[in-house]
């Protein structure tokens, strides 16, 4: 099978009529791990909920494919079945679900009526993901996100990555509000799926989740652009020295716009 690639190009999202993302070149290939890093409200996670088609993020200019195919003229559910995922910041709940029941259901959806996935399989799919996230058994039967904590509710996100096996992987700060511990185990459940027919785009704030996920790629997100790349290194002095440095470098100045967090929160 061909290595996946998710490429965009001129990419500019708007939130409520406003250009939050505006001019944005990317292309992730399988077997490549990208950073994207940034200060709050520079478009990191409007990135994330444009690519992955959530209504609210309207696409204005642009285009973004994935194996040559037009993502953009996808619904949410092609788009997943296509091979694209995305691990969300703040993970809804699902009340009346449970865990296991909305995997399953999940893993056949995309690969169609008729197709389904053995029970046994299923059954032992699941347990070695588990094992390797150290998740215990008893989540399986608690209605998916309900009443987690938030490191839970991480571990799931990478359990259902894990269990679909997409061709991209969009991973929205997957490491907030997670301890050391939890950070090393969910970085882990990423890397094991690592191979030339799996690509990854991680969007994060801090050089703790790289630490264990090492990227091939940092990418810096100010004002809606990517205004710097450069290798591992870029994460390490970004974490010891900020942004400033940049900023001074390039002449920019940021723009006071409301965070990515907040519009995620709200959306």
């Amino acid at each position: 099978m061909a290595k996946p690639v998710l490429k965009i190009e001129d990419l500019h999202v708007a939130i409520d009529g406003r250009e939050i993302i505006r001019g944005l070149d990317l292309t992730v290939q399988g077997g490549e791990v990208h950073a994207i890093m940034g200060p709050n409200g520079t478009g990191k996670s409007t990135l994330a909920q444009a690519l992955m088609g959530h209504p609210r993020y309207e696409v204005t200019k642009g285009t973004v494919t994935l194996d040559g195919k037009d993502l953009l003229a996808m619904g949410v559910d092609e788009r997943s079945r296509a091979g694209l995922f995305l691990a969300m910041q703040y993970p809804s709940e699902v009340s009346g679900v449970k865990t296991s029941d909305f995997l399953r259901a999940a893993i056949n959806a995309r690969r169609g009526e008729g197709n389904e996935i053995p029970i046994m399989q299923f059954i032992r799919k699941l347990d070695t993901a588990m094992k390797t996230l150290e998740m215990p058994q008893e989540m399986l039967s608690r209605y998916l996100n309900e009443g987690f904590s938030g490191g839970e509710k991480k571990r799931n996100e990478i359990l259902q990555m894990k269990m679909l096996e997409p061709r991209i992987a969009i991973l929205d700060e997957i490491d907030s509000g997670l301890d050391i511990d939890a950070i090393r185990i969910v970085a882990e459940g990423v890397g094991s799926m690592l191979t030339d027919e799996f690509g990854v785009l991680m969007i994060t704030h801090y050089q703790r989740l790289l630490n264990y996920i090492r990227p091939h790629f940092v990418h810096v997100m100010m004002n809606g652009r990517i205004v710097k790349s450069g290798g591992p290194e870029l994460a390490e002095r970004l974490e010891a020295e900020g942004y400033d440095w940049l900023k001074e470098e390039l002449g920019i100045e940021l723009e006071h716009e409301e965070t990515d967090t907040t519009v995620s929160q709200e959306a």
